[in-house]
């Protein structure tokens, strides 16, 4: 069954209802290995043009799902079968919680949008941890989405990361410290520069005695929001630059309602994402560009259904992309679909590498 049909079904369904059912069949997918493995025949990314190494890090394909849909850390095995060149999981917290009451999750599907307020809904560290030493290791890179309960105060912040970090830094290949969802009070302010600094330098010098205990080294990114101003982008990038982290996600869902016509779900609280906050989201990678000059890398997340929307964010200077309300709307083969029509542009403009394009928009 083709998924525009099937999605007429799901949308009959209330929205977290919805996801609830998808990760249950993920669960039994990926409990099935002759599944997993069909799967990854038919959405498998063989063109070596949009192959990524960062940090020593492979990736097969630029297109990554980001994290908020595999929230416990228990389908990305299932997910990796799906054609994605990474994927995020979390955003997790020490202890698990509930997150925020319900209903929580609305879509929007004249503006192909979502609004959530979910609230950093968990089952906590050691859960996660859990399921990374049960479930088969994918052969993609998995990134650690890592986030502060909603009782910890932001003068404590750093300790909800910290332990994050330290819990399952041998679990992640690479790891995002999410001080930018608008669904935990508070939780922006520590994008503030001096929040910001202090913050970042305790978790980079956590991370620097974990090198020393396992010989590894994980990169660490942080994610920001896209309703930022200028000044203070400027001034959280320069924080980013001077702590040594290795690189930015940008960027988190938009308290803006700008290009919502369903004025009931544009009424919901919460973070807004889907086709409305891309160019949005595009323009904020590529002020970070401009201040960094491509000194670290940027994911770039926010708005991206098509293969195009992915080539204008790479050309806006990130590195790699992620989907996820555009999962939603256009389905479970959405990487697929756009690394095909990557492929197809970098045939049209005769590129031979998609790092060929980073930043190439920038002036």
């Amino acid at each position: 069954m083709p998924y525009s049909s099937l999605k007429k079904w799901i949308f009959r369904l209330d929205p977290e209802k919805a996801h609830h059912l998808t990760i249950q069949s993920l669960k039994w997918m990926q409990s099935q290995k002759i599944m997993r493995d069909l799967f990854t025949k038919q959405t498998k990314t063989l063109d070596e043009r949009l192959r990524v190494q960062l940090f020593g890090i492979d990736f097969a394909n630029p297109v990554g799902l980001a994290a908020g849909f595999d929230k416990h850390a228990n389908v990305y095995s299932g997910l990796a079968s799906l054609g994605f060149g990474f994927i995020e999981v979390g955003t997790i917290t020490p202890r698990p919680q509930a997150g925020n009451p319900q209903p929580r999750l609305f879509r929007s599907p004249a503006d192909d949008a979502v609004i959530n307020r979910m609230g950093f809904n968990n089952d906590g560290v050691a859960a996660a941890k859990k399921s990374f030493h049960s479930l088969p290791r994918p052969d993609v890179p998995i990134g650690i989405n890592l986030g502060k309960n909603k009782d910890t105060p932001n003068e404590e912040a750093s300790k909800d990361y910290l332990i994050g970090l330290r819990e399952l830094y041998l679990e992640g290949d690479y790891f995002v410290i999410n001080i930018s969802s608008p669904n935990t009070q508070g939780l922006r302010d520590l994008q503030e520069e001096s929040a910001l600094k202090e913050l970042l330098d305790s978790i980079v010098s956590q991370r620097e005695s974990l090198v020393k205990e396992t010989g590894r080294k994980r990169p660490l990114f942080v994610k920001l929001a896209p309703d930022l101003s200028d000044d203070q982008l400027g001034a959280a990038v320069e924080t980013i630059l001077a702590a040594g982290i290795d690189g930015i996600v940008a960027t988190n869902t938009t308290l803006g309602r700008d290009g919502l016509t369903d004025p009931n779900v544009a009424a919901e609280a919460g973070g807004l994402s889907g086709k409305p906050v891309r160019d949005k989201s595009t323009e904020i990678i590529r002020k970070i560009y401009q201040i960094t000059r491509g000194r670290i890398p940027i994911i770039g997340v926010g708005g991206i259904f098509t293969g195009k929307d992915a080539w204008d964010k790479i050309r806006a200077g990130a590195d790699l992309v992620q989907v996820y309300t555009g999962m939603i709307y256009r389905g479970p083969y959405i990487a697929k679909y756009v690394n095909e029509e990557l492929t197809k542009l970098l045939d049209q403009h005769q590129i031979s590498s998609i790092r060929e394009l980073v930043g190439s928009d920038v002036t």
